[in-house]
């Protein structure tokens, strides 16, 4: 079912079937319609008369996985002390430490799997602070 585009409100979301991706409706550019990712990103322009409503469906999925791309965008929280730190992307400290964490575990070394932990969130917190 399709509404008149004139007739969206800012923050409906919107399915563009030309991108198969559902948008937040921002408002009108010339003859196009501004959709931005639900979740917040760089929006982008659609055909108005190609939009629908998003399903439940199409909206949940959307969230789920603007959820999913932040979780992975934050780096490790060192303060948190449930689960052992999980080396930062790309830092070869941080690799070092949980290669060095890793062969404690498969020694056994419950004491240097601690230690390996320990200092890995100091360093997590020394250089991956916000």
């Amino acid at each position: 079912m399709r509404t008149d585009p004139a007739t969206y409100e800012p923050g409906t979301p919107l399915y563009d079937p030309a991108t198969e991706k559902v948008g937040e409706f921002q408002g009108h550019a010339g003859p196009h319609a501004m959709l931005r990712p639900l979740g917040g990103g760089r929006e982008w322009e659609a055909d108005p008369a190609t939009l629908r409503p998003a399903t439940e469906r199409e909206r949940l999925s959307a969230g789920v996985r603007a959820a999913n791309e932040r979780a992975r965008a934050m780096p490790p929280d060192p303060d948190d002390l449930s689960r052992p730190p999980r080396p930062v992307p790309g830092c070869p400290a941080c690799t070092e430490l949980a290669e060095r964490r890793e062969a404690a575990r498969t020694a056994y070394d419950r004491s240097a799997e601690t230690d390996a932990n320990v200092l890995l969130r100091q360093h997590q917190r020394r250089e991956h602070r916000a």
